[in-house]
């Protein structure tokens, strides 16, 4: 009986420490992945943030009204006037459709059949 509980303690340590040997690498593992996911993440962020710099660069006013006046004739771009906005009453809002009711019951004639 003595040989029986040392063997299933035996067992039980070999299975618990490849358990943990187990939990051990997946652990690194998981480590492995946030360490990946956290330096792309950095990464990303630079890019947009170099995006961001190129966008405010190409969108200086300054620019962007010097490529309207060489390209005056082929854009025809003119300067916005008052006139040319409208009041929100203007605007013509399409009516929401109505929701078609299919397979109607007419609850008010059924008698109970109980």
């Amino acid at each position: 009986m003595r040989s029986f509980m040392f063997l299933l303690t035996a067992m039980a340590v070999i299975a618990m420490a490849f358990w943990a040997y187990r939990e051990n690498y997946s652990t690194q593992r998981a480590l492995s992945e946030t360490t990946r996911l956290h330096t792309e993440i950095g990464e990303t962020r630079a890019r947009l943030a170099v995006l961001r710099a190129e966008w405010a660069y190409l969108n200086r006013p300054d620019r962007l009204r010097e490529l309207t006046e060489i390209n005056f004739d082929r854009l025809g771009l003119l300067p916005l006037r008052p006139d040319q906005f409208g009041k929100v009453d203007q605007v013509a809002y399409p009516m929401p459709d109505m929701l078609p009711i299919s397979n109607a019951i007419d609850v008010a004639n059924t008698e109970d059949t109980q």
